[in-house]
């Protein structure tokens, strides 16, 4: 028996249709997303904040994605207990010394 590497899990991306972020998140965060969503809408009939609905939709779908990654809601938590030793510290190659 030969071990086969794992397959990484495809990221599900909801893109920017608002009904497939709603879809995509967590139940728990359905009625903030709506909620948000709703009053960017009313604000968008300001033509000058009409940037506000875009900039919602792209936050909650880099959201949506986190959400669905394995080991999210365990992350979140070493991070609130502070066990820094729980992160996987990763420097991209040729970015040693670099701020």
């Amino acid at each position: 028996m030969t071990a086969e590497p794992e397959e990484p899990t495809p990221r599900y991306d909801p893109g920017e249709d608002p009904a497939a972020i709603f879809d995509a998140l967590p139940v728990s965060h359905r009625d903030q997303f709506r909620a948000e969503y709703d009053a960017a809408l009313d604000a968008a009939h300001d033509l000058a904040r009409f940037k506000q609905v875009q900039t919602l939709l792209w936050q909650w779908r880099l959201r949506a994605i986190a959400y669905a990654r394995p080991g999210y809601d365990e992350a979140v938590q070493d991070a609130l207990l502070g066990h820094e030793d729980s992160f996987v510290r990763y420097t991209p190659p040729g970015w040693e010394g670099r701020v």
